[in-house]
């Protein structure tokens, strides 16, 4: 039995995306999660999910973030990204940080069936009228190079960076997870060194070129 997860803040659209899968695969499971915690706890919960549909913004997730926790935390899981925000750019840094493919927020039920298909077939999927531009991309180096300094950082170490992008001290950071402010400390020393940054400013930098508003600076 096929296992599919929903993560998309608009109720409408979930309905949608369900829909389009229920129809497309035989015997599937569907899930949904309004925001990126409860797509993490979901997760967690249901190692056996074979496919996220991930909505790149939406409560605790903006921009590529929510993408590139996912496939830091879950790296055995596919996720198909679902955005309005559908230029030709954006496509392929999703590409790069590891989406398997990409569907637009205007793709048909027929192209969103399509791209399920696909992507459970262990193939990828972009929308017709993007994928010649996307193809012509190269690959960025730098978005190559950050995803595979994040996917280095455990489940843990991923939601204590989350925080000090937020501006949060150690003290903090121990509060919102109940553990040790000694153990906070241990996160952020590996942190650093796994990403190649030397403070919390640095490692703020690196998160925030996850943003799309970045993409024109590619």
């Amino acid at each position: 039995m096929t296992r599919l997860l929903i993560a998309d803040d608009h109720p409408l659209f979930r309905a949608a995306l369900r829909q389009a899968a229920q129809e497309s695969v035989a015997d599937c499971t569907v899930m949904e999660a309004a925001d990126l915690a409860g797509a993490l706890q979901t997760l967690a919960a249901d190692p056996d999910i074979d496919l996220v549909l991930l909505d790149l913004h939406m409560p605790g997730s903006q921009g590529l973030s929510g993408l590139a926790t996912l496939r830091g935390q879950h790296p055995g899981v596919a996720v198909l990204v679902v955005s309005a925000h559908d230029e030709p750019r954006t496509v392929r840094r999703a590409l790069d940080h590891g989406a398997a493919g990409f569907i637009p927020k205007s793709a048909s039920p027929v192209e969103i069936a399509d791209a399920i298909r696909n992507v459970l077939d262990c193939g990828s999927w972009l929308p017709p009228a993007l994928a010649q531009a996307v193809a012509s991309m190269p690959a960025d180096p730098v978005d190559i190079d950050l995803a595979t300094r994040l996917a280095r950082l455990t489940e843990q170490q991923y939601r204590v960076l989350a925080l000090l992008g937020e501006g949060l001290l150690n003290k903090q950071i121990a509060d919102r997870l109940a553990i040790q402010e000694r153990t906070v400390k241990a996160h952020v020393t590996a942190i650093f060194e796994k990403l190649g940054v030397r403070n919390r400013t640095q490692a703020g930098v690196m998160l925030r070129s996850l943003d799309l508003s970045e993409s024109t600076r590619l």
